[in-house]
């Protein structure tokens, strides 16, 4: 009989402990053996390029917003970029003479002494001892708007050049042939000859843009080509004291020098603006850049093609913004709107029956904010047609139909008026209340304040006046709604003012006819 072998067996039942140990070492080893599988999967599939799948459903989301903004950023520079072209800028040694014209002296910075001081591009050393202004060159951007060679810039990019070339984003390069500016808008069309299959871009509707819309910024910063930026539209209408014809769109999207002239584009790839200027304290990107809307270039463009220039158009007033005294002062129940401080003779307002004072909210059906978004809308409208012209007067609202004419040369180049002169034993009216005298016009000043007004002859340091910036020299022509051309007259005004509730005058001043309100302490 055999013996079975029980050992085995024995061994099972006599230590289960044992057993235990052994299923979980062979399931340490499965879970090792997977794991190993994971991460074998995860290197081949990293090493094609691919991404490990996400399994949580919130960060999936995340991630597919992520990349198709990627991809949105991708596909406008795509878009764009053959577009977009270098601008070199040569100008030969010259002596300097001291003609200035409406932006100062030639190869002058246009921004000096305001925040905007570091303009792109400026050309670096200026005139020398002896009058000299030596070799310069400059480096720019530029968009190509026409594919027959038409591109476009910014004027100081190309100011001043006697040579400008042109370099396409395929490395070609071109001489410019014409160059046709408007320093007003620091805009200029620059014009190539003997090509007609150039890449031209897409040009957007800047009307369509609101604060917090992407875009992306294309240029050559310092010679960099074909750099792009991205950020926001940051703020809209900004106005640059130097550029006297342009509201300007504001972006974060990094400009530096060398962006000036290229474009500012939407996701759609369509352009938007013009990268014109930054404010910033260094010279360098700060995070505040500025772009002229592409609709008002395509407007400046069209002109300098048509017509070599841009004809504005002009109504003839000089126009103030609206501040809450003097809107309260007039009944005028809205700040929304411009205050005419002067109506030039025999001018289209003058004989539309606009007067001054008058609070202006619409043109031609469009409302009005801010001078410079009236000063916009009439210098594009037609010269053909009346509009209609919204005023309040008297704390009524008025409709008026007015004429547009071209701009006049001497009114567009016009600085207003200079400091008057103070004679000696002029008669004089003092006001204790507000803290400065008046006096006659000499004989001497009639000619040059046209015989209306009386001149501050001083003003108290420490007075409402001082206070509110007024200066001895300075004219004041109206008291309220009362023309004043003597002493006698501006003393018999006052005595139908209360000082306390706010006394409004009209005033020539060295930049033109201002508006404001002194009231009594």
């Amino acid at each position: 009989m055999m013996k079975k072998d029980r050992s085995f067996d024995a061994d099972r039942a006599a230590s289960p402990a044992r057993f235990g140990r052994v299923l979980t070492a062979l399931a340490s080893v499965t879970v090792a053996v997977m794991l190993a599988g994971v991460w074998f999967e995860r290197g081949v599939t990293e090493s094609r390029g691919e991404q490990p799948p996400v399994t949580d459903p919130a960060t999936a989301e995340s991630l597919e917003h992520a990349t198709s903004l990627s991809r949105a950023f991708r596909h406008a520079a795509e878009v764009a970029t053959p577009s977009v072209v270098v601008v070199r800028s040569e100008a030969k040694a010259r002596r300097v003479g001291v003609e200035r014209g409406p932006q100062g002296r030639r190869g002058e910075n246009p921004f000096e002494g305001t925040p905007f001081e570091d303009f792109f591009e400026q050309m670096p050393n200026g005139p020398q001892q002896g009058g000299m202004m030596p070799p310069r060159s400059g480096v720019g951007s530029g968009v190509i708007v026409d594919a027959s060679g038409i591109v476009l810039t910014n004027n100081h990019v190309v100011e001043g050049a006697d040579t400008v070339v042109v370099e396409l984003s395929d490395g070609r390069e071109f001489e410019a042939v014409a160059i046709k500016t408007d320093p007003d808008s620091d805009l200029a069309v620059v014009m190539l000859e003997g090509v007609n299959d150039l890449p031209a871009a897409s040009l957007g509707n800047s009307d369509d843009l609101e604060i917090g819309d992407w875009v992306i910024a294309i240029g050559n910063p310092f010679e960099l080509e074909t750099t792009v930026s991205a950020g926001i539209i940051s703020g809209k209408g900004r106005e640059l004291g130097s550029i006297r014809r342009a509201q300007f769109l504001q972006t974060d999207a990094a400009i530096n020098p060398g962006n000036s002239g290229g474009p500012l584009v939407n996701l759609r790839g369509e352009v938007v603006g013009i990268n014109t200027a930054i404010a910033s304290n260094s010279g360098g990107y700060q995070g505040i850049g500025f772009a002229i809307p592409v609709n008002q270039a395509k407007w400046v463009s069209e002109q300098l093609i048509a017509n070599g220039a841009v004809k504005r158009g002009y109504m003839g007033v000089t126009i103030a913004p609206l501040t809450n005294e003097v809107a309260q002062q007039l009944g005028v129940p809205t700040r929304k709107g411009v205050l005419v401080t002067q109506v030039l003779p025999d001018s289209p307002a003058a004989n539309a029956g606009v007067q001054e004072l008058d609070v202006v909210v619409s043109f031609a059906g469009k409302p009005v904010d801010s001078p410079r978004t009236l000063q916009e809308v009439v210098e594009r409208s037609s010269f053909e047609d009346t509009h209609d012209l919204g005023v309040f007067r008297d704390g009524k609202l008025l409709k008026l139909r007015v004429g547009v004419q071209a701009l006049p040369e001497q009114v567009a180049a016009s600085t207003g008026s200079g400091r008057m002169r103070a004679p000696s034993g002029a008669d004089s009216y003092y006001s204790a209340e507000l803290g400065f005298a008046v006096r006659e016009v000499s004989p001497e000043e009639e000619a040059e304040v046209e015989g209306e007004g009386v001149v501050i002859d001083r003003v108290d340091p420490d007075g409402v006046a001082a206070s509110a910036g007024l200066m001895p020299g300075l004219v004041i022509y109206k008291l309220g709604r009362t023309s004043v051309r003597t002493v006698g007259d501006f003393e018999r005004a006052m005595e139908q003012q209360n000082p306390e509730e706010g006394v409004l005058l009209s005033l020539r001043t060295p930049r033109g006819n201002q508006v404001m309100v002194l009231k009594a302490d």
